[in-house]
């Protein structure tokens, strides 16, 4: 079981890590039929004091580049070198599916539906499992990185419930633009997180096999607020000031597409919308159709469907309900 002793030693994944020390281990797992072994980079900063051990991770979705990228600015700018206590970074997860541009685990499933996972389950459960024994019980606090599916396209926000009162201190301090209050997912890696006494964040940002300037600057800002919070930070970093306070929603909807045809959307995401606001056209190939779609309700839009085509009933924006602020 991976702990951290009397002495302060970091006992993980076989390895002995001493006080202001760093390491990257592969994290191995089961093979694949061609008997390749999954291996996983866990990079390893630790500070000679003793402090908080945040746990930050990307990838779940192996095309969700966005996450990877915010984690992997946080590694190569040094900023995960804490000044106290243990960070410790997994930028891609689901290794294998980010070599094929994939949402799924090798053999077909999504990752984020197999935790905590078992020792004797398929390919994916068996990685959930070992990474939830070997990995997640020395955090005390965790970060995971996402962004939207498909072409759907987050703002930058923070996720946790609503109950969760240490989550919501520490989305404050995160500061993303929007903190949504979202339920747990069954068998997902924050419901498991929970579980275990974790505090966990989960950022959303951006769309899959994309890769965006501002949401990774979002990602990487939060992570230092973070680490300042904690007394973590390197004084030779400088944490960017807010714009604004992060904007926390209970209530949201989705907006669906009335007719098939070419989407042209004509707002920035993240924007205040006023009800009945022309937000989008939708029109056919031919130069004959075109119909405005009209935002449903006074909200932000904090997701938008960036795909060039839709099909009538498909979601295409996702707009807070006025009322729900905080």
């Amino acid at each position: 079981m991976p702990h951290i002793d009397q002495d302060n030693v970091l006992h993980i994944l076989d390895r002995q890590i001493l006080p202001g020390k760093k390491a990257r281990i592969n994290f191995n797992t089961a093979k694949l039929y061609t008997t390749t072994l999954v291996e996983v980079p866990v990079i390893i900063e630790r500070a000679k004091k003793k402090g908080p051990v945040l746990l930050i991770t990307a990838g779940i979705h192996g095309d969700e580049i966005n996450g990877v990228e915010a984690v992997r600015q946080f590694i190569s700018r040094g900023i995960n070198k804490p000044s106290r206590g243990t960070v410790i970074c997994v930028p891609v997860l689901n290794v294998f599916g980010f070599l094929n541009m994939t949402r799924e685990f090798p053999d077909g499933r999504d990752l984020n539906r197999m935790f905590p996972g078992s020792k004797k389950g398929a390919l994916a459960s068996r990685f959930a499992h070992q990474f939830t024994t070997e990995i997640l019980p020395v955090a005390d606090y965790c970060f995971d990185f996402h962004t939207g599916g498909a072409s759907r396209f987050n703002a930058a926000q923070i996720r946790i419930e609503k109950s969760d009162q240490r989550g919501k201190e520490l989305a404050k301090v995160f500061n993303a633009p929007f903190t949504v209050y979202s339920s747990m997912i069954k068998n997902s890696y924050r419901m498991t997180c929970a579980k275990h006494g974790k505090t966990v964040l989960l950022f959303e940002g951006g769309k899959s096999k994309d890769n965006n300037r501002e949401i990774s600057r979002h990602g990487v800002e939060g992570l230092k607020r973070i680490l300042k919070h904690f007394s973590m930070l390197k004084s030779k970093y400088e944490v960017e000031p807010p714009e604004s306070d992060t904007i926390f929603i209970s209530n949201t909807y989705w907006m669906r597409a009335k007719y098939s045809g070419l989407l042209h959307i004509k707002i920035p995401i993240g924007k205040l919308v006023e009800k009945g606001e022309f937000i989008a056209t939708i029109t056919d190939p031919y130069g004959s159709f075109r119909h405005k779609v009209k935002a449903s309700n006074n909200g932000y839009i904090i997701n938008a469907n960036q795909s060039p085509i839709v099909y009538q009933g498909d979601a295409i924006f996702h707009i807070s309900k006025e009322g729900n602020y905080e």
